[in-house]
This record gives structure tokens, sequence and C-alpha cells, in this order.
């Protein structure tokens, strides 16, 4: 088995489909069907079983799919430090963030670093913050930003701090909010947990849900349409929008804040282009 062989696995295993597999990795799909079969001649093994929804791998071909996905990782970190000994900035940064980071933050700052160092490529993931830990901590990728506050046993980074308002498009009052129309949309549970602690701490009616939508963004729209009022992070406002803000505060008053953070391993420090973009963001503040 060689690198090709590696990645096909890791791909078919991430696929459990011949023909996206063979789409994924621009082969045909007799030639992925002839490598497979040459793989399991060479281990005297079955590899997977073909079915109407797909394949379905054998034990002993989750565990070679398995040992492929740790032979790539140990490649690229191979790869990334023989790069790093040359005391050169290059090579591909892997990073997972949060959507929300990703539409508004990211972009500029990627931009910024890339000025400095135009050797370095960029590949990114958005997903869930609970999902991002996982991925650093199996070094599936170098950098995680991730929002709210959640428990990381390595290094992590404060980014940005922003505010939570409720928004609606007219002006409403705080006493009047469990009568009022509210729209939800769908986040990661530690932001639906201070919007939840905050409602319980306030209010002992539950509250209007009128609508559901998937995201911010959406959720944002329905506001400005009228349809009734959110409770939505700074991150997704701008000042030009005509819409009636209450800041989000404790029964003291006091701000209720949103928290972004950057999250890495320790030992990934020793790759110059890790140590370059953990020091370039730490000389930053975005918010």
């Amino acid at each position: 088995m060689d690198e090709k062989d590696w990645l096909l696995l890791q791909t078919l295993y991430d696929k459990q489909n011949l023909t996206k597999t063979a789409e994924a990795l621009f082969v045909s799909q007799p030639s992925l069907s002839y490598r497979i079969q040459q793989m399991e001649k060479e281990f005297g093994i079955t590899i997977m079983h073909r079915g109407r929804r797909g394949v379905e791998f054998t034990p002993q071909g989750e565990h070679l799919a398995k040992y492929a996905q740790e032979m790539l990782q140990r490649l690229q970190q191979t790869k990334e430090f023989l790069l790093s000994m040359e005391n050169k900035i290059s090579g591909t940064l892997k990073i997972g963030t949060a959507s929300s980071l990703a539409r508004y933050k990211l972009p500029g700052l990627l931009k910024h670093f890339h000025g400095r160092y135009p050797d370095v490529e960029f590949k990114v993931t958005s997903n869930r913050s609970s999902e991002l830990i996982n991925s650093v901590y199996k070094q599936d990728v170098h950098i995680g930003f991730i929002r709210g506050d959640y428990s990381w046993p390595e290094e992590k980074h404060l980014i940005m701090t922003e505010n939570i308002w409720i928004v609606s498009k007219k002006e409403i009052s705080l006493g009047e909010l469990p009568k009022l129309p509210r729209i939800i949309y769908k986040t990661d549970w530690s932001l639906e947990h201070v919007f939840d602690n905050w409602w319980k701490e306030t209010y002992s009616a539950p509250p209007t849900i009128a609508m559901e939508v998937d995201h911010m963004e959406t959720c944002k729209e329905m506001v400005s349409s009228g349809f009734g009022y959110a409770i939505i992070p700074d991150i997704v406002l701008n000042e030009s929008e005509d819409m009636y803000r209450l800041q989000l505060r404790t029964k003291h008053g006091n701000p209720i804040l949103r928290k972004s953070w950057m999250i890495y391993r320790k030992e990934s420090l020793h790759i110059s282009l890790i140590k370059a973009f953990v020091d370039f963001i730490k000389e930053l503040k975005l918010m």
C-alpha cells in the first residue's frame, strides 16, 4: 500500500459509496474496484461488501481504513515538520471554524495573514463548536475557532467578546416579551444555554415561539420583515440596520457576553506555520 491506497480507503470509508468515491478521487469506478481487489489479495481479506445503499466495511476492512487514516495523518505531519525545518512559512493550514466566524471574521483575517505569508494555503471547514473541539484534539485540523465556553484541556486564546441583543422591527419592552412572537434558530448548545438561563431568570412564563429557522442570518431577515423579535449575538448585526435593540443583561444589570476562542494543541507549535498563525492571531483584536 502507498499514499494513493491510503487516500482511496479513507475516502471510501467516509463516502460509503463507490460512485461517490470515484468522483471524489477523479478515477473511473472500474479502476477503483480493481485497486480494492488488489488490496484484498495483498492482505488476504475482504475489505467491504456491496449493497443497494452503498458499501459496508468488514471488521478487517474497517481496521485497514483506520490504519490508512493514521498513515495519511502521519505523512502530513512529517511534511509539515520538514517544511518547518527550512524556517520558511509555507504549506497548508487546516482551520476548523464556527460558521458565523467563517462568514464574518475569517475572510479578512486570512487575507491579512496571506499578505504576510503568501506561500501559505488554507483548508477551511465549518462545524459546530462542540465538534470542532474533537477535530482539533484528533489533529484533523490545526486550529479551531469556537464560540462559547467549552472545556478544552490544551491551549486557547480569547479572540472576541460581543454583546447579545434582543432585536425587533419596532420598539418593544422587556415586560411584554413573553406575549410577543419570538423567532428562534438552530445554534450550538452553549448559546441556547445562555438564552434559556436568561429567560428562566427573567420570566415565569415560556416564550411565544412563532417561527423556527435554520440560521441566524435568516432569523435576522425575518425580524426585519416584522414577523417577531429574536435574541441575536452582535456578530450578525451592523449599525446601519433599522432595528430596535435591547441589550441582554443579567438581573443585576450586567451585560451578557458571547466569547469566541482560538484553540490548538501545544505540541503543534513546533510547526513554524502553525506557530506563525497563532502568534498572528494573538497580535490582533477582532472585537
